[in-house]
């Protein structure tokens, strides 16, 4: 409140506090209504908007996208704001702020939080919105319809705006539990217990699902540029220009091991990032402990000391 009365956007009335709003072409400023009467605010106009959109009347009483703009105006006024929705819903706070990015030239962010609730055909009030995921190849859930019209905003977006050359992609993450495998031994069957154990990763994993397990361990944003390439046949994961190294290849034979260190020391060379490097491996890849030794032999003699392992 404070900073916004520093910079202007609330004044003094009486003995309390007005806001005050910039309109589209920030010449000029006025203090806003106590209701936002503007035909562009209605639920009934969002809703035929975004049937325009979707192409069907898939979601109820969806928030208009220019009322939330108008809350971005107003409350999300630096360049690199985040905006977090916790019920994203259609997805309009996702595709207001593209909006206000191509107006403005930020690069304001967001976080949009909706579960996969299911949709039903048989339920009068889901059966446009069900039948429409499956129309698109996509499983019957809340979620899916948020995803695609944020696919579809970007697209028309990018139709009227094609000097707009901004980032409009989004990645898409489920909570689910860690890929390394906890401990657990079996107090009467402990040499099965260690058997079960001597692969740290659990196996229905993928690589991107690790990789990103790592990034937040690392405590790295989950939007850092990710690079790969292939160095002997593996490969290798560069996260935040170098910041991180990865290679969750499932076998390092002695004879990759050498050309894999090289790779990995030239790439981080090229690079050259200002702050520490570690490098990732996973700890049952390589082929015996005179291959792992070699490996970080030549990393460290590179500088590159922050060798560890999954």
């Amino acid at each position: 409140m404070k900073r916004m009365y520093e910079e202007g956007l609330i004044e003094k009335v009486g003995g309390g506090l007005q806001q005050k709003y910039y309109l589209e072409d920030a010449k000029e400023s006025r203090k806003t209504d106590t209701t936002w009467w503007d035909a562009k605010l209605y639920t009934s106009t969002a809703s035929s908007r975004l049937k325009a959109l979707m192409g069907e009347n898939v979601f109820d009483n969806p928030k208009p996208v220019e009322l939330v703009e108008r809350m971005i105006q107003l409350w999300a006024r630096d360049n690199d704001d985040i905006i977090l929705d916790f019920f994203a819903g259609s997805g309009t706070t996702g595709h207001a702020v593209f909006n206000q990015n191509a107006s403005s030239g930020c690069l304001r962010r967001c976080i949009l939080v909706q579960l996969p609730e299911p949709l039903s055909e048989t339920e009068a009030d889901q059966k446009i919105a069900a039948k429409y995921c499956k129309k698109i190849g996509k499983p019957s859930n809340i979620a899916e319809l948020t995803k695609e019209r944020l696919r579809r905003a970007a697209k028309k977006l990018k139709e009227e705006k094609p000097m707009f050359s901004s980032d409009l992609g989004f990645r898409v993450f489920k909570l689910d539990s860690s890929n390394i495998r906890e401990w657990e031994p079996k107090r009467d069957e402990l040499d099965e217990s260690l058997a079960e154990h001597i692969e740290h990763l659990r196996a229905d994993r993928s690589e991107q699902d690790i990789l990103y397990e790592l990034l937040l361990k690392r405590g790295l944003d989950l939007c850092v540029p990710i690079e790969t390439k292939e160095i002997a046949g593996k490969r290798v994961h560069s996260i935040g220009a170098g910041s991180l190294f990865a290679c969750l290849a499932e076998s390092i034979s002695r004879d990759e091991g050498e050309d894999l260190a090289l790779g990995i020391v030239a790439w981080h060379k090229e690079l050259d990032p200002a702050g520490d490097t570690a490098i990732v491996f996973r700890d049952d890849a390589f082929a015996d402990d005179v291959v792992k030794t070699n490996v970080a032999a030549i990393l460290e003699q590179n500088d590159l000391k922050n060798v560890r392992s999954l």
